[in-house]
């Protein structure tokens, strides 16, 4: 049976409007690529892609080709492509690319379909990638002797603008719904007392609170009270080994979801209670606190801090903080080892002595493309931080004198 298009029907004399607004979902990704020197020569065709980026619910990655695309430009020019990374049909996009000017100057070389007017409409990506851009993107000769090369590198952004067409209609009631309120009811049922059945003793302080909600959010909780090791009197328990504010803000989470505003903490100092925090919450197994308290340390990390914050890290399973806390005392060793903190580190955590090392030597790498330590007293760095008066690949080192 032969299908027909559906029909859409009105009833009455009744006069409504709607319109279709197309536009653009934009987004941007900058690509920096070091060691330019080291990628001529690979071959025609072989290039160094970005990593993937979304824009307008699909995927895309800039695409350099350091010997051009293809064999009649390879030695002449750099290519460089934008490629669909995703599944995708008929992808419709606008596209601009910008080589930065590295000089201050901010004469950047623009290929732009943005802000002007395109006889064929935007560019039509038919499948997985697909690609646009420039086979003869920059004269090499040129583009080595130019202000876009800098230190061996080069830098470029790229602009997507996903085309996406809407139909819109009068909205003619609307009813507000109202912001989850969850949280509030079972705070204020912490806050009442009302039915709670086991109280904690915590540093000299009294909490009540319910098992059921405890348990619910978290396992530890739940085998204390609940499990085949409960305690018998499992009414009244004793919490040893964290203080009392430490604990109350812990319950404030469990019931609300949320952490009290730090104004509220009787004078506490946040970057301190968020420490503790974290090691109750690896203890309780509440992963989404434990998440919350590494983005507040992350926030704060200093000189002053890191080598504390990054034992603690290590301690208790914030491997996200840890990543943030190695880099920054990597990116600031010489200051970092001089702070107060930087013995307890050594002492508290060894191993994390050769993850630095690694991560320093990475950081380097980043910055001067040659894997090379720059700072004149790198031997002693080295020494000092291994503690055995070797540097980064065993040798002796000497002590200055």
């Amino acid at each position: 049976m032969a299908r027909t298009p559906m029909a859409c029907t009105g009833a009455g004399n009744s006069n409504t409007r709607s319109r279709c607004v197309t536009e653009t979902v934009n987004g941007s990704h900058h690509f920096t690529i070091n060691g330019y020197s080291l990628a001529k020569g690979m071959g025609v065709g072989k290039y160094i892609a970005s990593e993937c980026f979304s824009v307008g619910g699909y995927q895309w990655a800039i695409y350099f080709y350091p010997d051009g695309k293809n064999a009649e430009d390879s030695s002449m020019y750099v290519s460089v492509f934008i490629a669909l990374a995703s599944e995708g049909t008929d992808v419709r996009a606008l596209f601009e690319l910008t080589l930065l000017d590295q000089s201050g100057k901010a004469k950047h070389k623009v290929h732009s379909h943005f802000d002007r007017s395109l006889e064929s409409g935007p560019y039509t990506l038919k499948y997985r990638g697909s690609m646009w851009g420039y086979k003869r993107f920059f004269r090499r000769a040129v583009l080595e002797t130019s202000d876009f090369l800098k230190n061996d590198s080069l830098a470029i952004t790229c602009t997507v603008g996903v085309v996406v067409s809407s139909t819109k209609g009068p909205r003619l009631y609307s009813i507000p719904v109202p912001d989850p309120d969850l949280g509030q009811h079972f705070g204020a049922l912490l806050d009442s007392g009302d039915s709670c059945d086991v109280t904690f003793d915590v540093d000299g302080e009294l909490f009540h609170a319910h098992k059921l909600v405890l348990a619910a959010r978290s396992p530890v909780f739940k085998a204390l009270l609940f499990g085949p090791m409960r305690d018998r009197n499992s009414g009244n328990i004793e919490i040893k080994d964290i203080e009392h504010m430490v604990f109350k803000t812990l319950l404030h989470f469990i019931y609300r979801d949320s952490l009290p505003d730090t104004k509220e903490l009787a004078g506490s100092s946040s970057t301190l209670l968020a420490q503790h925090l974290l090691a109750a919450a690896d203890r309780f197994a509440l992963d989404r606190l434990r998440l919350l308290c590494e983005s507040k340390l992350c926030e704060n990390v200093s000189v002053d801090t890191v080598a504390t914050t990054l034992a603690l890290a290590e301690q208790h399973h914030a491997a996200e903080l840890k990543a943030v806390c190695l880099k920054f005392a990597a990116s600031n060793l010489a200051a970092v080892m001089h702070s107060e903190g930087f013995e307890y580190l050594r002492d508290s955590c060894p191993t994390l002595q050769s993850e630095l090392l690694k991560t320093v030597a990475g950081v380097y790498e980043e910055g001067d493309g040659t894997g090379v330590v720059s700072n004149r007293n790198n031997r002693s760095v080295w020494g000092q931080l291994s503690g055995d008066g070797t540097d980064a690949v065993g040798r002796r080192v000497r002590p200055r004198t």
